[in-house]
């Protein structure tokens, strides 16, 4: 566990950088702002980063700690009972996949939650940077959700380690502005969300971004009625980001300042 953080690090750099080169090299819709948008949401990666280090000070658990010290307490469900390690692994990613579903979705339908989540559907395309587009008052309240549900499940530290590199894996790979083959696409979205899939969540029309909610599993939104085949205008026509959109989201401090100001 103390290569934990490496290895994690290493596998999303990996990652992005050749999400990011297949972008370049067949994007699926043109991206004319790429360099300013670009860097205003790596400077939410850096921003995110610091809020995570900085509430550690009051706060000495990340859900990878979380879980080792649930187990030293005997905490949690899976604590009380003896499952083999595949098993557990297997309903680690399912109920840790299902309840970020449900934070995602109460997210867009409570307020204040929208606020801030707002800030990652302003922007005002759709690439692998979107990913990482986050609020940092919204990182530190998912990361208080994870390690309230860690102490209720009582999960393995390693059955957390893969499951928040699937997720984080998962959320660069949906967002990346690639086009898979319409086979492939069937293929993965059984069991994975796709770029076609989850970029109808970030369409304009409330409408449909009210639908695909998912980030790893595609189960949840087809299991409760949430799911959207594709978008109205289109994969190529559609417009991305809010009904108001404009370019004030590719501001850093605008974007920070968002939630303070646009319901």
């Amino acid at each position: 566990m103390q290569n934990e953080a490496t290895l994690r690090l290493v596998i999303f750099i990996s990652l992005f950088v050749v999400l990011a080169a297949i972008e370049q090299l067949a994007p699926r819709r043109v991206r004319p702002h790429q360099a300013r948008r670009w860097l205003t949401n790596w400077l939410f990666v850096i921003i995110d980063t610091i809020t995570l280090r900085a509430l550690a000070l009051l706060l000495p658990f990340v859900a990878i700690l979380a879980a080792a010290d649930a187990s030293t307490r005997g905490w949690g469900l899976l604590n009380i009972i003896s499952l083999p390690g595949w098993l557990e692994l297997i309903i680690v990613i399912m109920l840790l996949d299902l309840a970020i579903w449900l934070q995602h979705v109460l997210s867009h339908k409570i307020p204040v939650l929208w606020r801030i989540h707002q800030v990652h559907h302003s922007d005002i395309e759709f690439d692998v940077t979107t990913a990482i587009r986050f609020h940092p008052a919204e990182i530190a309240l998912s990361m208080a959700f994870k390690i309230g549900l860690v102490y209720v499940l009582g999960p393995a530290a390693w059955t957390v380690v893969f499951f928040e590199i699937l997720l984080n894996a998962s959320a660069m790979f949906n967002h990346a502005n690639i086009a898979l083959p319409q086979w492939l696409d069937r293929v993965v979205r059984s069991i994975l969300v796709t770029p076609d899939m989850h970029r109808i969540h970030h369409s304009v029309h409330r409408h449909e971004h009210d639908t695909n909610f998912g980030f790893a599993l595609s189960w949840w939104d087809r299991l409760f009625g949430t799911y959207t085949q594709s978008p109205q205008d289109g994969h190529k026509a559609m417009k991305v980001g809010l009904h108001w959109q404009d370019l004030r989201p590719t501001r850093l401090l605008w974007s920070l300042a968002m939630p303070f100001f646009r319901k």
